[in-house]
């Protein structure tokens, strides 16, 4: 019998991977990894060993979860040393429990290696701390729509107002009813907003803009997924590094992926 582990390979600088993760990788002879793993990580994988993409993007699922379950059964109950690798955590909107009860419901030894998550590590790169003293005492992540690609099954009402920062993973295709949302039910049009595309990498954008004008801003700027939306006044804290740090400093600080 093998044995199985779900593995985060954290959110796209292959220097964010943990140890612990990398030892995995080295050792598996079978790896199914997602779209937004660094092929860099990949790199570190036996040269035996048998890769199989399982990327998926907004409503286009080429390998169906279902897929994904039944071969994670098949090459451990070969004696094989299986590794899914998720982009960030992966039971951070990552469908890592429904592997994990995949795999126990037919006796296989499952361990969960835990990675970095996007919520807290884009926005961070981005120069955005997701709490402030001052600023923001809670956070949440979020899906940006639910199965299917429905955004009305988010609590956006309790959201609104229940947390100082809101970290929303998958939301540009819905980003004007997000915000639509999240004004009617209570927060100001001129609360801050960061978008950041590709985070953490060499193709890491960040735009900035309120609740109010963030959809045209994405739209003349061409954002697309993915990328993590931050909502709250946290935002704001870029813009307070540009004018502390010295000229040139601060640029590289906030484009440092």
């Amino acid at each position: 019998m093998g044995k199985a582990y779900i593995v985060g390979a954290g959110p796209g600088d292959p220097d964010l991977i943990t140890l612990k993760a990398l030892r995995c990788i080295q050792k598996a002879d079978v790896i199914l990894y997602d779209r937004l793993v660094n092929p860099e990580i990949l790199k570190d994988a036996k040269r035996d060993c048998h890769l199989i993409y399982c990327g998926k993007r907004p409503n286009h699922h080429p390998i169906k979860q279902d897929t994904i379950n039944h071969l994670l059964v098949k090459y451990s109950n070969q004696g094989k040393t299986v590794v899914r690798l998720k982009g960030g955590d992966p039971f951070v909107f990552g469908r890592g429990a429904e592997e994990v009860e995949a795999l126990v419901a037919n006796g296989i030894q499952v361990e969960v290696v835990p990675g970095i998550t996007a919520g807290v590590a884009v926005p961070a790169y981005a120069g955005i701390p997701i709490t402030h003293r001052e600023l923001a005492s809670s956070f949440a992540v979020v899906t940006g729509h639910k199965p299917k690609g429905k955004p009305t099954d988010v609590n956006w009402k309790g959201l609104a107002t229940a947390v100082d920062t809101l970290a929303i993973y998958m939301g540009i295709t819905n980003l004007p009813f997000i915000c639509e949302e999240l004004i009617t039910h209570g927060k100001n049009e001129s609360t801050p907003v960061a978008i950041i595309q590709q985070g953490t990498t060499n193709h890491q954008r960040t735009v900035t803009g309120t609740l109010g004008s963030i959809v045209s801003v994405v739209e003349k700027e061409g954002i697309q997924n993915p990328a993590i939306i931050v909502v709250g006044e946290v935002v704001t804290f870029r813009d307070k590094i540009s004018l502390l740090e010295p000229e040139g400093k601060a640029e590289s600080y906030a484009t440092m992926a």
